[in-house]
């Protein structure tokens, strides 16, 4: 089997970097091609020998990328298409039937009105139920998005659940890396360091956490991300007196980098903060709470379908909260208070192994590529 990955664009972010770790782990060759920005995650993957392509797509109505595509998918010969991201989707669907090739899909950022960050609008939603029908299959990264993917009309068994995964290992606390990337960004070494990741968009609420750090006098926030809302959040930490706190970091990628121009990865600034808080309005999944797990951090979240859609008692680090300025900042001065302390990582991380993942995965390609009239291998790629 051959595979041909095609995914909207390659910058930091989530989906992008878990195509890279996913990679790594699928026992079969696997070419990507990336519709816009072929960023760092690009280069990663080049670094680990896969063969990138990018297409040069203009915007979302540049029609000319479909033939285009589609000629890459029959020029590589390719058994299967794995399309990522709303707008590689649409086109990659379309190209791999085109292309007379099996496509899945993994639907990794749908919320219940938003789509990798954006309002979802009902033309957006009629154009990728018109296309879904075009694939074999479709992954959603959490039951919670495969709940999402029935209520919008995607059949049942059109649906797999495969989660994200995580390398546990990369992210085990190290106290060099604690101590070092504190020093390299001039927090005192006994400070209480509160953590964020993600994109800086409005539903990530990451002015709630600006807020709840600031009221915390000796409090410190390290965030990692970057987007539309950075400028409005450094504003609002200067008008809060609270600019000597907090640092923004900026984009930060998973692998630990020796260049010590470069923002800390976050495997170590993982290891260098003492809890980890997400205030993000919707989830699909929650990737950076689980790799804040992994390193034994207490995590306080407002949504986590990586954590809530498990049993009770996998992730006991956890705690869910309503997401308030004030919640929050009594819940961090608890934190603060009772001292510092690592925890050990959860059932939740083992679930999540990325090798785990990848075998599902492959569950559904042989799912793909198997004729139709093979039922029982239909239903035990479903399972």
């Amino acid at each position: 089997m051959k595979a041909l990955h095609i995914i909207t664009g390659l910058g930091i972010g989530g989906a992008e970097q878990q195509l890279r770790l996913l990679l790594r782990h699928l026992p079969v060759p696997c070419d990507v091609v990336t519709l816009t920005n072929p960023g760092p995650v690009a280069h990663g993957l080049r670094a680990d020998g896969v063969r990138v392509a990018h297409l040069g797509m203009k915007g979302n109505r540049d029609l000319k990328a479909l033939p285009a595509l589609t000629r890459l998918v029959r020029r590589g010969k390719y058994d299967l298409v794995h399309t990522h991201l709303y707008r590689a989707c649409v086109y990659g669907r379309i190209a791999a039937r085109l292309a007379g090739v099996p496509a899945v899909a993994t639907e990794h950022s749908l919320g219940k009105a938003e789509i990798e960050g954006r309002p979802l609008t009902r033309g957006a939603r009629a154009l990728y139920l018109g296309t879904e029908r075009l694939g074999a299959a479709t992954v959603a990264v959490s039951a919670t998005v495969a709940g999402r993917l029935r209520d919008w009309g995607v059949p049942a068994a059109r649906i797999h659940v495969v989660p994200n995964g995580i390398d546990a290992a990369r992210y085990r606390f190290d106290a060099t890396h604690r101590s070092v990337t504190r020093a390299r960004l001039g927090v005192p070494a006994d400070a209480f360091v509160v953590g964020g990741v993600g994109r800086i968009v409005a539903g990530k609420r990451f002015d709630v956490l600006v807020r709840a750090v600031a009221a915390l006098p000796g409090a410190w926030l390290l965030l990692a991300g970057d987007g539309p809302e950075r400028d409005a959040l450094r504003t609002l930490t200067a008008r809060l007196g609270a600019t000597d706190r907090i640092r923004f970091l900026g984009e930060c990628d998973t692998a630990l980098s020796p260049n010590p121009s470069q923002s800390p990865p976050i495997p170590a600034l993982l290891s260098a903060i003492d809890v980890f808080v997400s205030t993000s309005r919707e989830e699909a999944f929650g990737l950076a709470m689980v790799e804040a797990l992994a390193a034994g951090l207490p995590v306080l979240h407002r949504a986590c379908p990586a954590i809530d859609d498990l049993p009770p008692g996998h992730a006991p680090g956890a705690r869910r909260i309503s997401g308030s300025v004030g919640e929050l900042t009594a819940a961090l001065r608890q934190r603060m208070e009772g001292g510092v302390r690592r925890l050990v990582p959860p059932p939740a991380v083992s679930h999540y192994d990325i090798a785990r993942s990848s075998a599902r995965l492959m569950d559904v390609y042989a799912h793909a590529l198997a004729p139709a009239s093979a039922p029982s291998t239909r239903r035990e790629a479903h399972r």
